[in-house]
This record gives C-alpha cells, structure tokens and sequence, in this order.
C-alpha cells in the first residue's frame, strides 16, 4: 500500500486529500465555485506538510482528468504534474465520471443488473455522462448528451439506471422512465479517489507527465461580451 496525494478540481468543488494504505488522513474541500486558482496552492501545500511532519512519504499523484471544466481541469493538472517534477513523483489519471460513482457503489445497495449514468452538467440541456456496470466497466463511454427523453431509453428499457452529479437535476423533467432511478448530492472529490488511484498503483497505470493532458472532452471556446463585439 502507499501514500497518495489526491486531487480533484473537475467541477465547482475544489477538493485535495491524502491517503495512506487505502485509508484518508488528510482532507480538505471549497464548494464555492471559481476558487480553484485560489484555493488549490493552499489546499496541497497544507497537504504535503501534513504528510512531511509526519514522517509519511508521498508515493504517488493521483488527479481527476476529466471530463468537467476547462478552467478547473487545467488547473488541477498543472498543480498535480508540479508536485509529481518537484518531488519526482508518478502520476495517476482519473476519469472524472468513475470517481464520481465510487460513492454510489460504496454506499447504495444497488440490484445486480443496475447501471450507473454519471452526469456532469455542460450548461442548457448537455451533459458529460457515461455508463457503467456495478464493477465500473464502462456499457457506453464518456459523451457529451443532449438529453431528452429517448437520450438513455435503450439501457432503461433492460436495465434500472441510476443518475446522480451535478447534471442529472435538470434532467429529471425529462427522464420519467419507470427503470429511471435519481441519487441527490454525488459530487466529484479528492477523497473518493482513493479506491481507484490503489488499483493504478497496483496496476503501475502511470502517465507520462510530461505530455499527460486533461481529458476536455469538448475544446474550450471563449466568448467575447457583446458590448466588446459593439465597440470593436
């Protein structure tokens, strides 16, 4: 077993944790959106300094890589590939979407066939969403959807699907499939990466971090004020 430094910044929550052998000893988290740039530099050094005044050598990075927010992604990614060239640390990469259903298998008594829709809201009706079975085997991979009410019926016609992330509220309205089933408050953090970044260090899933890259999923596309538009 080891100890890793975890962190996710994929959504509005700005999350870092550290654990060792499979167990958290350190968390810290910012649920007030745009306060990565912020509070993630606070958030790791206080981390790492736990870990050092307590004798624990840092094994390893794990960072959630997406899909989710440019901003949030790059900055997390950047933090994460710091550490790992200061300390001469691997990297891990985790998919955004697979952390965000730890808690659900962790804590919900789900039926055998269940499967796990994983949302993260993209504005209007879009979302990021994948499919997964109980031992996180992805049945449909990462897409961004526009949903409405035929976007999941051929996986709610076979089987109960369960939604849950930021993205799954607003498609309640229209998702009214009897195998449709809604878990409130699943947010991506640090803490509940644990579980997979153990595998990817039993595995040795490391990446490259020199050329690892956050996984957008859709390229990020400015946008200029239409008064600045006016005025040019």
């Amino acid at each position: 077993m080891s100890c890793i430094l975890h962190i996710e910044t994929s959504t509005e929550v700005c999350s870092v944790a550290l654990s060792q052998d499979g167990a958290t000893i350190f968390a810290e988290e910012e649920p007030q959106g745009q306060q990565h740039a912020v509070k993630l530099g606070v958030f790791v050094d206080e981390a790492l300094s736990f870990a050092d005044s307590h004798a624990i050598p840092v094994d390893a990075v794990a960072v959630s890589c997406g899909p989710g927010s440019y901003t949030g992604l790059r900055i997390g990614v950047s933090m994460a590939k710091g550490v790992c060239y200061g300390r001469n640390l691997p990297l891990i990469g985790l998919p955004t979407l697979e952390v965000m259903s730890v808690p659900v298998l962790l804590r919900h008594e789900l039926p055998d066939d269940a499967l796990l829709c994983p949302m993260i809201d993209a504005r209007r009706m879009e979302v990021y969403a994948a499919i997964y079975d109980r031992a996180l085997r992805p049945v449909r991979p990462t897409a961004a959807d526009v949903v409405d009410e035929a976007t999941y019926r051929e996986f709610l016609d076979r089987h109960p699907v369960y939604f849950f992330g930021n993205g799954s509220d607003k498609c309640k309205a229209k998702i009214q499939h009897p195998n449709a089933h809604f878990i409130p408050g699943i947010r991506p953090l640090a803490k509940m990466m644990c579980p997979l970044a153990e595998k990817a260090v039993a595995l040795e899933d490391y990446k490259d971090v020199a050329y690892f890259e956050p996984f957008y999923l859709k390229e990020f596309v400015a946008t200029v004020a239409k008064s600045k538009v006016l005025q040019g």
